[in-house]
């Protein structure tokens, strides 16, 4: 009868830590999801704005909007810029030196750091 009661005290401690993981794992994905739009949204910003030297300006605020999710926005915002960079610096041939400032204002907006830190002159306020 004691192995019995071992093994249901054991498969009721395994189904709570799995419905934990899955919560978990389920607020990850959406974290994950809600920063990838908050990067799209940045993106889609300064190609509308088209403004001189405002680049480094929306990497930083679309990696401290998609960081702020949480974990799962933070990676978001890792992979994608990490992915964006790799490309800039590997086909487009726009240079080591921009490359690490971009990243550079990646790692200042997920820190935490103010976007406003690399806005330009002159940006209108809607961005």
């Amino acid at each position: 009868m004691k192995f019995y009661n071992c093994m249901l005290l054991l498969s009721l401690v395994l189904c709570v830590s799995a419905q934990n993981w899955f919560a978990d794992t389920g607020a990850f994905v959406r974290d994950a999801y809600l920063g990838a739009k908050d990067m799209w949204h940045a993106y889609s910003d300064m190609r509308e704005a088209n403004y001189k030297n405002a680049d480094k300006y929306f990497h930083a605020r679309g990696n401290y909007d998609a960081a702020r999710r949480g974990p799962g926005g933070e990676w978001a915002a890792r992979v994608i810029s990490d992915a964006r960079e790799g490309w800039q610096g590997g086909v487009s041939g726009r240079g080591a030196e921009d490359t690490r400032q971009d990243q550079e204002a990646n790692e200042w907006g997920r820190r935490g750091g103010d976007p406003n830190h690399y806005r330009p002159a002159g940006l209108p306020s809607k961005y």
